[in-house]
């Protein structure tokens, strides 16, 4: 039986909370919050977490027909769990996501570090650049979220930054066994490259679609729509 789990990102709330709506609509799935994330120690890569994740699960008895979805660091762990275990793993749904290190623009790195130590710049640069990021997210949601941003907070997110941008399977993504579809909101205020065609190319057999009126968490934005994807793909398993 398929065993949906979903794997959060430092966006969107920076923790489990952001799959509210996928929880109602799969009553049998699983969201676990990162270590670091309001509570515990951050890992240290995405490899380390990914071992957690599935520390997380074995304890759970979760150990096959595994259906991955995540976003940002979420998809990069769903993309290292089916690397390295596919005989767990019956599919992985990601979205913004890359097989190599990203790129961002200048001075990413150094405004989550300026909130971290600086209320003005927590509330001027930091949590306004959250609030713009989740523009697609219904407001009363969004609120919600950006208050798990307050709780979280900066430098969490800054060393989730530097995880995801030191991933590097590119070397490796085209031995991809489980099935794979690809998502990416064409409307991301920040305009990243188009890293998820980069993977669909490499991946016989997946699918790429692009989901308008989306940014950089669809799973968040445009819920029933990345619900019935889900719903889809998982028929086809």
């Amino acid at each position: 039986m398929t065993q949906l789990v979903f794997l959060h990102g430092p966006g969107a709330g920076g923790c489990a909370d952001a799959f509210h709506h996928q929880l109602q609509h799969f009553p049998d799935s699983v969201a676990p919050t990162l270590p670091g994330h309001l509570e515990g120690t951050r890992c240290a890569d995405v490899e380390r977490y990914t071992d957690w994740v599935r520390g997380w699960l074995w304890a759970q008895g979760l150990k096959r027909d595994l259906v991955l979805v995540g976003y940002t660091l979420g998809a990069s762990i769903a993309l290292q769990y089916g690397l390295d275990y596919p005989e767990e793993v019956g599919g992985i749904v990601v979205s913004t996501v890359a097989a190599r290190p990203k790129t961002r623009p200048p001075g990413t790195y150094e405004m989550r570090l300026r909130a971290a130590e600086d209320p003005r710049a927590f509330e001027e640069e930091w949590m306004a650049f959250q609030e713009h990021a989740m523009m697609f997210v219904e407001p009363e949601f969004r609120a919600r979220l950006l208050e798990r941003h307050r709780e979280v907070g900066p430098l969490s997110q800054y060393h989730d930054l530097k995880s995801i941008d030191a991933f590097d399977v590119s070397d490796r993504i085209a031995t991809l066994q489980p099935k794979l579809l690809l998502l990416r909101g064409v409307d991301d205020p920040g305009d990243p490259p188009e890293y998820e065609k980069e993977i669909h190319e490499a991946v016989s057999g997946s699918r790429y679609i692009k989901l308008d009126g989306a940014g950089h968490f669809p799973c968040t934005e445009i819920p029933s729509t990345v619900n019935a994807l889900i719903d889809e793909f998982i028929a086809g398993l």
